[in-house]
């Protein structure tokens, strides 16, 4: 039997599906789960685990561990020297000294976690990143994932050779080749995991060939497709003539459910943690008081994979000082240290995201976290205010978008949302604003793999694929 393939290898999570020109199959990834987090840990020995395990794995290494940075050594001198004077002659030693270079080595570090790698690859500034003293270049650290998902796809049709493979429309970066850099990055990556013939096709194609491919009868002429994932924010509009269609144009930004989940962190939690708060500290000749560096912090917190840095002496210190002090503000620095020494970064942000996902379809929902003392009633509508700046650029993406296709809205047919930061009410009450009856949901977190392979199985095709580097 002949079946297409398709894998969607998202910033935060992954998915494959086959089709076999009846049916598409969703490919389980993570025990019967078709969705894995895209995530890849290498420890200390170079054994790389990948997925959730990935995540677990991360988490119980950290766990209360104090980071302790020791200068890296960048280089070594050598001098002559001697023991003995003109009377007394001595043989000559020669003295060898290390040069150290700034504590950028963490000596208890277990392993490394790498996860939203996808953000990367169009910036060709990055070329490799040092694990344990060895470069890993992006596609090392990416080509175990699509291993794991080729391997499972085999799992359940046997071999293949080749797939089509899901992109955003604008890979995050501002190099005007970042688009370039990260498909030829990707397609080696591809092709080190045994997919010899990958064909590229954006998400926001896929996921409307997806909903076409499911709702033959539907009519209409123009469909737009919104694909809100984790790390960007794509469009694609279709001109329909039948069961065929031509791409009208495509556009997409670097905004996803990441950024919305930072900024719930950074206006929710960062006053709970002590931001703005004052602190004592002995000056020349009298105590002063200053506010508190928080912003020192900020960065570390908002990306919960690198959270853990924090426990070393430079930034516990002064959180134990402000502790020592007591008084007002001091249970907001007992919630850091506490988030810092059990590292619990990854639990908050997991919070974050089952609240925010709470408030897609109730109309308050509470940010419970006991393990650092918080517990936050939140309105959908304070929600979206906290959120306006982000709604802002959806709304600016969605009219360049139309600007693009020289449509005005009413001329739009069908509009397609999907991805699961589409699931927002306020993303969906922007799009019936603007498209009052023309709005449909469609499989928020599969579609793009499904229409990946439905794709691969009709042979459509779009745009330059990258030429293989020999």
């Amino acid at each position: 039997m002949r079946y297409g393939v398709g894998v969607d290898f998202g910033t935060s999570n992954s998915t494959a599906a086959v089709y076999d020109g009846d049916r598409v199959l969703l490919i389980p990834l993570e025990g019967d789960d078709p969705i894995m987090p895209s995530a890849t840990y290498i420890d200390r020995d170079l054994q790389t685990l990948t997925g959730q395990a990935a995540i677990d794995r991360y988490i119980q290494d950290n766990t209360g561990r104090t980071v302790e940075m020791i200068p890296e050594v960048i280089g070594e001198t050598s001098a002559f020297v001697e023991h003995g004077d003109s009377e007394n002659p001595a043989p000559v030693e020669t003295v060898t000294k290390k040069i150290y270079g700034l504590p950028l080595t963490d000596s208890g570090l277990q392993g490394r976690l790498f996860r939203g790698t996808k953000r990367l690859l169009g910036d060709p500034r990055v070329r490799r990143l040092m694990v344990f003293g060895h470069p890993f270049r992006l596609v090392a650290l990416i080509t175990p994932l699509l291993l794991r998902i080729r391997k499972a796809l085999e799992g359940q049709v046997g071999g293949f050779s080749e797939a089509h493979l899901g992109h955003p429309v604008n890979f995050e970066g501002r190099d005007s080749l970042r688009n370039t850099t990260a498909l030829q990055r990707l397609a080696e990556a591809y092709r080190y995991a045994g997919i010899r013939a990958p064909h590229f096709y954006p998400e926001p194609i896929a996921a409307a060939v997806s909903y076409l491919t499911a709702n033959p009868g539907v009519s209409g002429r123009y469909l737009l497709t919104l694909d809100f994932g984790g790390g960007t924010l794509d469009f694609c509009v279709l001109q329909r003539d039948g069961t065929r269609f031509d791409v009208v144009t495509t556009y997409g930004i670097a905004l996803g459910g990441d950024h919305i989940d930072q900024q719930l962190f950074r206006v929710l939690l960062f006053p709970l943690l002590g931001q703005g708060e004052y602190w004592r500290r002995r000056g020349m000749d009298r105590e002063i008081e200053t506010r508190f560096p928080f912003e020192d912090y900020e960065a570390l917190l908002l990306n919960w994979a690198v959270t853990y840095t924090l426990n070393q002496n430079r930034y516990t210190t002064p959180v134990m000082e402000r502790l020592a002090q007591g008084g007002p503000g001091a249970e907001k620095f007992q919630r850091l240290n506490e988030l810092i020494q059990r590292n619990l970064s990854y639990v908050v942000f997991q919070a974050i995201k089952d609240f925010k996902a709470e408030l897609s379809y109730a109309e308050r929902a509470v940010l419970d976290i006991p393990d650092i003392d918080v517990e936050i009633t939140l309105t959908r509508d304070e929600f979206e205010k906290i959120i306006g700046d982000q709604l802002g650029e959806v709304a600016e993406a969605l009219d360049m978008t139309l600007q693009r296709a020289g449509l005005a809205a009413s001329e739009i047919d069908i509009v397609l949302r999907t991805g699961g930061s589409s699931l927002i009410p306020a993303v969906r009450g922007l799009l019936e604003a603007r498209f009052p009856t023309q709005v449909v949901d469609h499989d928020p977190f599969t579609s793009v793999a499904a229409g990946l392979a439905i794709a691969n199985y009709q042979g459509l095709t779009f745009g330059v694929q990258p030429a293989e580097r020999g």
